[in-house]
């Protein structure tokens, strides 16, 4: 029992990973204050289930996630060409919940409320992924997949150029630069990522409803790329693991599920009061939060 717990925990933090990684991107690297990183990965699973349940090949139902996710960044990128700052992060804000609201009212594609109950996990490569352990060696794959490639992402000279631009649009701009195709591809591969965790939450947990998908989900991400550090994956990862972890031992303390939450919630400011306090930029942050 306890070991189950624990690859069930260990699953969670790479779905998480995934995802603070790749909003990382956007937000640490990108300077873009993305705060519909949720909707991307609410798009993800749902295409990926709906996908699924036509009889679609898997790869194909994670690739269309995926990419559906990245033509909402991109299209998000453009509804943002002009704003910079609060404008923009409320622009995304608005596009979470304008996501909400059609999953949960287009109840004939995505039956609403009810949620997709069902949801099945598919044998790939021969293994059988409804084994917990097998699916948490396929989660950590895909981190490590994700990972490589953000990593490469940044570490190129295509990467010096969106940490260019968020340091100064400006100056980027007058050595020639198209900051604003370069905002379209950081913001689009970002979301790339973020529907890939949706195709992993929606498998694992094998349910799916609009609720999973609010803007209080994106809560936990912001706070991990803070506490680990803007600018910096392997302080993602390991505030990942931190934020994860750390309320668990409230589920054993005797609480009722009514205050566990709110709990949980206090534990998750203390952490972020206390990191800033004594680590403002984080665990291995290379800028400072504005």
């Amino acid at each position: 029992m306890i070991s189950a717990y624990f690859i069930h925990l260990l699953i969670l933090i790479g779905i998480y990973a995934i995802l603070a990684i790749s909003l990382q991107l956007s937000v640490g690297y990108g300077g873009l204050l993305n705060l519909g990183h949720i909707a991307y990965f609410g798009i993800g699973a749902y295409t990926y289930t709906l996908l699924l349940f036509q009889g679609v090949n898997f790869w194909i139902c994670v690739l269309s996630a995926g990419l559906l996710s990245a033509f909402f960044g991109w299209m998000s990128a453009i509804a943002i060409r002009k704003l910079r700052g609060d404008y923009l992060s409320l622009i995304t804000l608005g596009f979470s919940f304008v996501t909400y609201a059609v999953l949960i009212n287009w109840t004939e594609l995505t039956r609403g409320p009810l949620g997709i109950p069902g949801i099945p996990r598919l044998t790939i490569f021969g293994f059988d992924t409804n084994e917990n352990f097998v699916y948490m060696i396929l989660v950590f794959a895909v981190v490590f997949i994700c990972y490589f490639f953000i990593n490469r992402i940044v570490s190129s000279p295509f990467g010096k150029v969106i940490e260019a631009i968020r340091d100064d649009e400006l100056s980027a701009k007058s050595l020639g630069k198209s900051t604003f195709r370069v905002k379209c591809i950081t913001l689009a591969t970002s979301a790339f990522f973020a529907g890939i965790a949706g195709c992993l939450y929606a498998s694992y947990i094998t349910f799916i409803d609009p609720s999973s998908f609010t803007f209080s989900g994106i809560i936990p991400i912001i706070l991990i790329i803070i506490i680990g550090g803007l600018g910096s994956l392997p302080g993602t990862l390991l505030a990942t693991f931190l934020i994860i972890l750390l309320p668990e031992p409230l589920r054993f303390i005797g609480f009722s599920s009514s205050i566990v939450g709110p709990a949980r919630q206090i534990v998750y400011a203390l952490i972020l009061l206390i990191i800033l306090y004594y680590k403002p930029r984080g665990f291995y942050g290379k800028l400072d939060l504005e």
